[in-house]
């Protein structure tokens, strides 16, 4: 089922290879170089491993010269772009298969290093730039196979791998980049995604946070604000008295203390509404759910409210804590049903001695069933036909609607179950009226439910009325 785009301000996939310092690379390849040198100091000195060490150490060289014009060129805080960093990456794969070349090419157990660039491209870079990379990688494994400098010892003998020990070498080592670099693109696409997903649930409850706070504000601006009126009101009273003969003063003073009272009828109508929001932190369940559905209540669909108690449940309807998530949770949550509903959307309120559930159901088309193990999941896409486009033509489809539900009502403490109210596959006459989308969500009362002794501190003990 489609859902809202995500809230302004997330970072596209495409801008994050800018996150990736210049002072990082350079740091992995001085840990490169410094590997490189040590290795071929002990294949010269300690195995007597004949290789061309000019040649050898020219191309280390290179990769020394190539660090310090970063250093001397880029400031410390540089951030790489998607281009650079391909370009950094490409200089040190070819820097290495130039180093594998002189030194027995796969025969060289240290060929399994060209794995790295290919793995640190996968992790920061787009699948192109990746693809390319590993391509490259590939082709250079190949004529490395063929095409290299033997390993030759002092006594003449030349160290080489068996035919099918070289083949089996440069097996692993192809696969070994194509999954790495799939695995890694893979977890950290996952990871971004969430990231994105649970920024934008930070910012909608920051948001409803705000409005919530804002009548504490509003209360309190009121009852400043009453003083001061109050005076101009009076100092303008006794004017009006003072200004008998000077009818034209008398009528701006007049017209001063009318603008007083407006503005203390103002302020006395949002001090009401502030302190009502402000001392409000709890709330019937059906006024919590009755509030969450507010601003869907006139858009063409029919909201059908019931609350009742089940499985032992007291008769009298539980008092819940008004917090912004279950709000804010439960709001889109039913947003979602009002859109895809076909004209009735059906919210029920439970409970029982142990538990708070709020059952929502439509009478839409449900949730498409290849997507219902993955509903809550954010960024799940889904092509809209040109009905749902005509629904919802501002939303994209991008699975953060029900995942910022979901994430909120879960961090209240919420279970959060998602499903059809009947089989899609049946036809309209053997279907229930609720046979769309069905949302559970079930609350331990202890979670959100105000206990009976905070009830009675809010409400004051009852006192006897003397005569």
């Amino acid at each position: 089922m489609p859902e809202p785009v995500p809230a302004p301000g997330l970072m596209p996939p495409a801008e994050r290879s800018n996150w990736i310092r210049l002072r990082t690379l350079i740091l992995l390849r001085w840990a490169a170089i410094a590997g490189q040198v040590i290795a071929i100091v002990v294949a010269e000195l300690y195995f007597q491993i004949q290789i061309n060490l000019g040649l050898c150490l020219l191309v280390v060289g290179t990769a020394v010269l190539a660090n310090i014009i970063a250093v001397a060129v880029f400031p410390e805080n540089r951030r790489l772009s998607e281009t650079e960093t391909m370009l950094t990456l490409l200089f040190d794969i070819v820097q290495l298969a130039a180093l594998l070349y002189l030194t027995g090419g796969l025969n060289n157990p240290f060929a399994l290093l060209i794995l790295t660039p290919v793995t640190i491209s996968a992790t920061a870079l787009s699948r192109r730039s990746t693809l390319f990379l590993a391509h490259l990688a590939f082709a250079l494994l190949t004529l490395l196979a063929f095409y290299h400098m033997p390993l030759v010892t002092v006594d003449g003998a030349v160290q080489s791998l068996p035919p099918i020990f070289l083949f089996g070498f440069w097996a692993a080592l192809v696969i070994g980049i194509s999954f790495l670099g799939l695995y890694a693109e893979r977890v950290i696409s996952e990871m971004n995604k969430m990231s994105d997903a649970l920024l934008a649930t930070q910012m909608a409850l920051a948001r409803e946070q705000k409005l919530t706070d804002l009548g504490g504000v509003v209360a309190a601006a009121a009852h400043e604000l009453g003083t001061p009126l109050a005076t101009i009101k009076l100092v303008s009273s006794e004017m009006i008295d003072e200004l008998a003969d000077r009818p034209d003063l008398r009528e701006d003073m007049e017209l001063i203390r009318d603008q007083a009272d407006r503005c203390r009828d103002i302020m006395r109508s949002m001090g009401r509404a502030g302190k009502d929001d402000l001392h409000m932190r709890s709330a019937p369940l059906e006024a919590i759910v009755e509030e969450a559905a507010e601003p869907h209540s006139s858009r063409g669909k029919e909201l059908i409210f019931r609350s009742e108690p089940i499985h032992g449940g007291t008769p009298r309807m539980p008092v819940v804590y008004r917090r912004p998530e279950i709000i804010h949770g439960l709001r889109n949550l039913i947003q979602n049903a009002v859109d895809f509903a076909d004209a009735r959307v059906w919210v029920l309120a439970q409970w029982t001695p142990a538990e708070i559930t709020i059952r929502i159901m439509d009478d839409g088309p449900g949730y498409p069933p290849h997507l219902l193990g993955r509903i809550g999941d954010p960024f799940v896409r889904q092509r809209k036909n040109p009905l749902q486009q005509k629904k919802r033509p501002e939303y994209e489809g991008m699975g953060l609607g029900l995942f910022i539900a979901k994430t909120l009502l879960e961090r209240s403490g919420a279970q959060v179950i998602f499903a059809n109210g009947s089989d899609p596959f049946l036809t309209d006459a053997d279907r229930s009226d609720q046979r769309g989308a069905v949302v559970e969500v079930k609350w331990p009362i202890s979670a959100i439910g105000v206990s009976a002794e905070s009830q009675l501190a809010a409400l004051g003990e009852n006192m006897p009325i003397e005569a």
